[in-house]
């Protein structure tokens, strides 16, 4: 096998090496079938063993009750940002409010304007969203439609690790980048969105988990394929859905129960692993300077700046070197980001901090001058 790189992109994003393997060894025929999972038709008895395992392995890891209904859609979060309102705004009274903690929020929070009111609840842009309100900073509406809120921030790397206080109307969160991360309580949601690609599996499929009272509200306008009632009655194949995603979907979620002991199991995998890099920030003397404040960081998107972007781009150059890839910060904030997600080994983070000192302390070390 060809030697493998430490990918640290935010997404398309790394995935545990026994999915590959097992999906590299069935490409050719699955099981008993005698044709690739690429091949098969999404309306075969085949097909509808993977949806049925792929559901229950989400269903049973975060406990989602019967009154929610699971679906699989294609179009990424970004879609949803425009779906969510599609079906839960257009044409009522009340507003949306939005958390907004970051650019996936604020990108969320202008496509529901589209459909209706919009009260912004709280917004952290004037710091540049490096920290996460309180709950005596979000200001609810009197009745709001829903309440949005972004799990996880992929670009500026904050994080809530617990649900804040939001009242009695449907929380909608858009946990793309920390889906299956750990524990929650989905009970205490309406609806739950999140894109594979990061956290979960592959691009091409988005999970939309949502309680069935709140199917009421589609109005029978909508387009039919951005209905959830669509994807819901035809039990996610209205059209072909994206096969080959779904089935990697499910080998996840096989290797976190089978393999890293649940999502508890998961939960402390990836804050050993998050735990190793702020603790390099955290001693760096300020070498290394954390873009999120440290009661906000996220456990899958470590974020921070070097002294000068020169020095910024010798590291992500010599990061590469060493097979450390993709570590370059978004645009709009800068420096590094290491996205560590699920499937990131420790050896990975381990590599990672290695790079991170020996940099360190070959730039605090005197340059000869010409």
């Amino acid at each position: 096998m060809a030697e493998r790189v430490f990918n640290f992109s935010p997404g398309p994003a790394v995935l545990p090496l026994p999915v590959l393997e097992q999906a590299r060894d069935e490409m050719l025929a699955l099981p008993g079938i005698g044709m690739s999972v690429l091949e098969i038709s999404h309306r075969s008895p085949a097909f509808d063993r993977i949806l049925e395992e792929t559901l229950s392995g989400i269903r049973s890891l975060l406990g989602v009750g019967d009154d929610y209904e699971i679906v699989f859609l294609q179009g990424g979060a970004s879609l949803q940002f425009s779906m969510v309102p599609m079906n839960l705004l257009r044409g009522r009274t009340e507003n949306a409010d939005y958390v907004i903690t970051g650019t996936w929020g604020e990108t969320a929070a202008q496509e529901a304007r589209r459909e209706g009111g919009v009260h912004v609840a709280w917004d952290g842009g004037a710091s540049n969203y490096d920290h996460l309100p309180t709950n005596g900073e979000i200001t609810l509406s009197e009745r709001p439609a829903y309440v949005h809120l972004t799990s996880n921030e992929t670009i500026q790397g904050v994080q809530w690790q617990q649900l804040p206080d939001l009242g009695a109307a449907p929380v909608v969160c858009d946990c793309s980048s920390d889906f299956l991360l750990r524990p929650i309580d989905v009970s205490r949601h309406g609806l739950i969105y999140a894109c594979a690609q990061k956290n979960a599996g592959i691009a091409g499929v988005t999970v939309v988990i949502l309680r069935k009272d709140l199917l009421e509200r589609s109005p029978d306008t909508l387009p039919k394929m951005l209905d959830y009632r669509t994807y819901v009655t035809a039990g996610s194949r209205p059209n072909t859905p994206p096969v080959f995603a779904i089935y990697i979907l499910g080998l996840v979620c096989r290797w976190i129960r089978d393999t890293m002991g649940g999502l508890t199991g998961m939960a402390a995998h990836n804050a050993a692993k998050a735990k190793i890099l702020y603790d390099i920030l955290d001693a760096s003397g300020g070498f290394y300077a954390g873009h999120a404040r440290p009661e906000c960081r996220s456990d899958m998107n470590v974020t921070f700046r070097l002294p000068n972007e020169q020095l910024e781009k010798e590291f992500v150059a010599a990061a590469a070197a060493r097979g450390l890839i993709d570590l370059k910060g978004h645009r709009s904030v800068g420096g590094i980001r290491a996205s560590i997600y699920n499937a990131m080994p420790m050896t990975g983070v381990e590599a990672l901090r290695d790079h991170m000192l020996t940099f360190m302390e070959s730039a605090s070390a005197p340059r000869s001058g010409n």
